[in-house]
């Protein structure tokens, strides 16, 4: 009877996720795009994700204004995004792309929000790579009409955990994050620790002042939907500062 219920309450929040996704109300904003050869927007963006393409996101990478990136809570989050009203610019059909939040678009205020200042609170804007611009929108245009609403995350694999810091700092960037991609609170656990809750260093990089070095580590990540995965014994004991591990999925 425990497991029945088990599986009625997992079908049930499943369920109210979907329907959640799939229901979000489009919102309007606008969109540029940076030109960059390799087809991602940068190589270390306000979210510390490093390497966008190493982190997975490549092109389908965004910087969103103050209004969207929210201090960097929204790193991680996944956008659908379309261009929409504009007859000369927009592609036929409107088709869209599924953008990752990487990036904060600093506001401009020596320029008008109409004309260049596209990040100026409290304004809602994507700065796009080209490549996935060019999906949506013709290149020749330098800012566009469009919409969006928040999806949830596709992503292969397992949450990914690169470790940095020091012997008196320790450090976590967590990424690959399904669902909806945006991590509210982390918790670490050596072999000889409790449970403890990390900080938002910055972006998805989250820290601890305890030694964990020698320890097999653990993480518990939740989401802003408060839902919670633990990955148990992710690093080994021998773990180093620059690796790489990677644990369940949402």
């Amino acid at each position: 009877m425990g497991a029945l219920k088990a599986i009625l309450l997992y079908l049930i929040i499943h369920q109210t996720w979907k329907i959640t996704a799939d229901d979000e109300e489009w919102k309007s904003a606008t969109a540029t795009y940076v030109k960059e050869t390799s087809g991602s927007i940068i190589v270390e963006g306000a979210c510390g994700y490093g390497d966008l393409h190493r982190a997975t996101y490549g092109k389908y990478s965004a910087g969103l204004s103050s209004m969207l990136f929210n201090r960097g809570s929204t790193c991680g989050a996944c956008f659908e995004v379309r261009c929409v009203d504009h007859i000369l610019w927009c592609l036929q059909g409107s088709p869209s792309v599924i953008l990752t939040a990487t990036d904060f678009c600093p506001p401009n205020y020596g320029l008008s929000s109409d004309y260049g200042g596209w990040c100026n609170f409290p304004k809602e804007h994507f700065e796009m790579s080209e490549a996935a611009f060019a999906e949506i929108a013709e290149k020749k245009a330098d800012v566009v009409p469009v919409q969006h609403r928040r999806v949830k995350c596709d992503r292969r694999g397992g949450l990914r955990f690169t470790m940095s810091g020091n012997f008196h700092f320790y450090q976590v960037l967590i990424s690959n994050v399904g669902l909806d991609g945006e991590v509210i609170a982390v918790k670490v656990k050596g072999s000889r620790t409790a449970w403890i809750p990390m900080a938002r260093n910055w972006g998805q990089n989250w820290q601890s002042n305890i030694n964990l070095i020698g320890q097999p580590l653990s993480f518990e990540v939740t989401t802003s939907s408060r839902r919670t995965l633990t990955s148990y014994n992710v690093a080994p004991a021998n773990w180093q500062f620059g690796q790489i591990f990677e644990g369940k999925q949402f």
